[in-house]
């Protein structure tokens, strides 16, 4: 794992860094002073995760998470006060430690993070073939991109359904819209992505497939109609 440190308290810089040499596979890129800075080092550079303070000058630590929203960023927030924490969470931050931070503490924030980075890791996937892998328990199974019918989010899973079977893999909407061939498949709704080809009938409020009435948004009614050649 990529990681910053951001803090302006020298010690606190020091002592996280000396942590994370200790952890293997986890590499402190860089170290900043100021949220600001990261801030700017995260536009152009990948990074996987931020150990973060929250009581900075111009720029809290708080205000530049909510500035990350849509990076795939784990946060860590590093912090001598409790009163942050409610705040804090509701940004799905992966931890919350008390300073000082103690080396038991800090391998288990890292564990978190590395299980958050596990979790993420291609669950779903594709070859060249033109087929998606799909992990359904302890199996990874072969399913051919044109036996999907459409894939649907329920909580923290996906369902992919052909005209057999379905299939739940747990993920999220946002990697199964960016992984799907976007020549092939279309986002309609929150909760479902449909394959082009597939569609039977546009109706109004939404569209037919395999005899299963979708729901269409407005948000994405345009498109749509536009990909289908409605006028």
């Amino acid at each position: 794992m990529k990681a910053l440190i951001v803090d302006d308290n020298d010690i606190a810089r020091t002592t996280l860094s000396h942590l994370a040499r200790q952890v293997p596979n986890l590499t402190v890129v860089n170290e900043y002073c100021n949220a600001m800075e990261a801030y700017h080092h995260l536009q152009e550079n990948h990074i996987d995760l931020i150990f973060l303070d929250i009581e900075m000058p111009e720029m809290t630590g708080i205000e530049l998470t909510k500035n990350l929203s849509g990076k795939d960023i784990i946060i860590i927030f590093t912090s001598s006060k409790k009163e942050y924490a409610l705040e804090a969470f509701e940004l799905n931050i992966a931890d919350y430690i008390l300073k000082p931070v103690t080396p038991a503490r800090f391998l288990q924030a890292v564990s978190k993070a590395q299980s958050i980075i596990e979790s993420r890791k291609e669950n779903v996937q594709f070859s060249k073939e033109e087929f998606l892998f799909v992990r359904d328990s302890n199996i990874t199974r072969r399913l051919k991109l044109d036996d999907i019918f459409y894939a649907e989010a329920m909580g923290d899973y996906v369902k992919f359904y052909t005209k057999e079977k379905m299939f739940a893999i747990h993920g999220k909407m946002k990697t199964a819209e960016e992984r799907l061939p976007k020549d092939d498949f279309i986002r309609v709704h929150r909760s479902y992505i449909v394959s082009i080809s597939k569609i039977d009938t546009l109706q109004d409020g939404g569209i037919m497939i395999n005899k299963k009435f979708i729901p269409v948004a407005d948000a994405y009614r345009k498109a749509l109609n536009k990909r289908m050649n409605v006028f």
